[in-house]
């Protein structure tokens, strides 16, 4: 089984410092909820986000939606192939149930994620679907103990999609960046065996990760 890491996601809820901005305020009023209980978007929260640590690679839900809905709708996740894992940009790890079905639905998919950050799990008749820890990427990767760690950037090694999946072993790990722009960080590139770039420009998050995993899925399904 090969596990897929969205690393540094921008997925987190309005932080402390930025609660009291106009603009989020504002939007939180027509969700009707605290401040400190929804998501950090920068489609609503742009105004409050500038200037901010690491500003561009936050407040992007949507990407990480797109990304989860790409790899959780396939036969390699249905036939229990592949475990994912959200790592957040506040080193969190959202950690998938077996044959989770995320809403397709971008905002009941806020509302879950919401309601998984305040309430750290979220269940059903008794199983859990989804877990949110307090674990940095270096702890998850001791978790998860893979034989080989796959990294993807446009820092790294040319490699196309086909010639990766054949270096791919048992036990893979597979480390995708869950944000719009940027790099990974040092301490997470640091942990990386093998950086790869399949692309001249950048792709999206969620395109690679649908080209990844059906390239993977044809080794085994095809």
């Amino acid at each position: 089984m090969i596990s897929l890491i969205l690393a540094e996601s921008a997925l987190e809820l309005v932080p402390d410092n930025l609660q009291k901005h106009n603009s989020v305020i504002s939007h939180a009023q027509k969700l009707k909820k605290n401040p400190s209980e929804i998501l950090l978007d920068n489609s609503w929260h742009y105004a409050a986000m500038k200037g901010i640590k690491n500003e561009i690679k936050r407040g992007r839900p949507d990407l990480v939606h797109f990304c989860i809905l790409e790899a959780t709708t396939i036969p390699l996740y249905k036939k229990n192939k592949i475990k994912i894992y959200i790592h957040t940009i506040n080193d969190k790890v959202i950690y998938f149930g077996d044959i989770v079905n995320i809403p397709k639905s971008y905002h009941r998919f806020e509302g879950l994620i919401e309601k998984l950050f305040l309430e750290k799990t979220i269940e059903s008749y008794g199983n859990v679907l989804l877990e949110i820890k307090d674990k940095s990427f270096l702890e998850l990767i001791d978790e998860i103990k893979p034989s080989k760690i796959i990294g993807f950037s446009r820092n790294g090694e040319k490699h196309s999609f086909e010639n990766t999946v054949s270096e791919m072993t048992d036990n893979c790990c597979l480390v995708i960046g869950g944000f719009q722009k940027g790099h990974f960080s040092d301490s997470t590139q640091n942990k990386i065996d093998q950086l790869i770039s399949i692309n001249d420009s950048s792709l999206e998050a969620h395109v690679v990760v649908a080209r990844m995993l059906y390239e993977y899925e044809k080794t085994i399904f095809m």
